[in-house]
């Protein structure tokens, strides 16, 4: 019983303390940039817990490892969850400007491409699970505290042997994000 009440306490003190601010504590933001170039979706919310510091979330459905195409027999069957916190150092509204990013994520799923073998294809699966903890860094322009946009880079570690045997130990991940505030 007395975990159940000081939950109620705790999540209503963030309740209200997310009621106090001056500017929507929440986002909703997808990456348009890799919808197009690759046909993945990657889809975030970030919870402001500041003016200039927020958490977020993002899951990425047909994550790719380093913008690797699918042309011939390759083919990316693989999701992604990431978690991070922005750190905003502009000064003009809130969550806007230059931001950094570290976070960590998560990938499951495999790679599939087919090789020949004594003249045969043969397809060969890589297991690309693993963990990658990196950094990034992106600009959020600000309009009326409801519309966001903005590109964003970012450089990871992959922690998975098999995966950065058969592509690279480091990753790189980009787009241009649009989102809304509320």
């Amino acid at each position: 019983m007395k975990k159940i009440v000081l939950f109620a306490l705790l999540l209503s003190s963030f309740y209200s303390n997310a009621q106090h601010g001056d500017f929507p504590q929440n986002e909703i933001k997808y990456n348009i940039l890799n919808t197009l170039i690759q046909a993945s979706v990657e889809v975030g919310y970030e919870r402001f817990i500041d003016s200039n510091q927020s958490l977020e979330g993002e899951i990425l459905f047909n994550d790719r490892i380093n913008y690797h195409t699918e042309k011939g027999a390759r083919e990316f069957q693989t999701t992604s969850l990431k978690i991070g916190y922005n750190y905003y150092f502009g000064k003009e509204s809130a969550g806007s400007g230059i931001y950094a990013n570290p976070f960590f994520k998560y990938r499951w799923g495999d790679f599939i491409d087919e090789i020949s073998v004594e003249g045969n294809p043969v397809k060969r699966v890589t297991d690309v699970s693993g963990f990658i903890l990196g950094i990034g860094v992106g600009y959020k322009w600000n309009s009326n505290d409801k519309f966001v946009l903005g590109p964003y880079l970012n450089i990871g570690r992959n922690f998975n042997d098999e995966s950065s045997d058969r592509f690279t130990a480091i990753e790189f991940n980009g787009g241009f994000s649009v989102g809304y505030r509320f």
